[in-house]
């Protein structure tokens, strides 16, 4: 057995994919899927900021796609919104402001949903975060899974609407983060009942660090698969 680093790519069934928005774009990515097993769940990633450097390689994406297929029994679903630029190629159109990507959310969860992807739930990072609170309560989401949410965009309707759906919500909320920390996490999200808001010691806006990786997968899988969670941790070898 070797120790995981960040650029250890565990077996899976990867392609690339290819789906169109409801105004025409064609949006670029990429499907992991357990090597010899059907997946139990199903994870649809929301990057950070494109105009910051967000895209659907973001290494918490990359490494979620890396590992989890095989550790958790995870499908995860990556890809680029409009006018993103990966090595995986460029999505069609231009950055919308987090409103015109609505149709690239809608088209992502159209896309698990034809695929026939079982409980797909919506994990957001920072812009991402964003496009989950505004966009994400769409037919058959099981939840959003928030990481750095730095609350611009979104309005207290938009939390309101969550607060109704009761659709679970859980929010990673880096100690240090340069936008929202902890406790004021907590007084925004208090308008959503079933929000759990987890506050992690030391980590910053972009959870660099391998410490940092593992709680945030440990967290997703947690939540969407626990029983990978021999020990209570994923594994640190392989």
């Amino acid at each position: 057995m070797q120790p995981i680093k960040a650029s250890t790519m565990l077996p899976a069934r990867r392609t690339d994919i290819t789906f169109t928005t409801a105004d025409g774009l064609t949006l670029v990515g990429e499907l992991a899927l357990p090597e010899k097993r059907d997946p139990v769940a199903t994870m649809v990633c929301l990057h950070p900021l494109p105009t910051h450097g967000g895209m659907m390689d973001s290494h918490l994406y990359r490494k979620a796609a890396y590992r989890l297929p095989e550790l958790a029994d995870l499908a995860v679903l990556r890809f680029n919104t409009r006018g993103t630029e990966s090595e995986r190629g460029k999505s069609e159109g231009e950055f919308g402001g987090g409103v015109a990507e609505r149709a690239d959310v809608e088209a992502a969860v159209g896309f698990a949903r034809d695929r026939g992807l079982p409980r797909p739930r919506l994990i957001g990072w920072s812009f991402g975060t964003e496009l989950t609170l505004k966009w994400g309560l769409l037919p058959g989401v099981e939840g959003g899974i928030l990481l750095s949410p730095p609350l611009h965009r979104t309005t207290d309707e938009d939390l309101d609407r969550w607060a109704a759906s009761g659709t679970p919500l859980t929010a990673l909320v880096p100690e240090l983060d340069d936008y929202l920390r902890p406790d004021e996490a907590r007084k925004r999200f208090a308008r959503v009942p079933q929000c759990d808001v987890i506050g992690v010691d030391g980590a910053k806006h972009l959870w660099v660090g391998e410490n940092y990786t593992r709680v945030v997968l440990n967290t997703i899988v947690s939540i969407m698969n626990p029983a990978a969670l021999a020990g209570g941790s994923l594994p640190a070898e392989y």
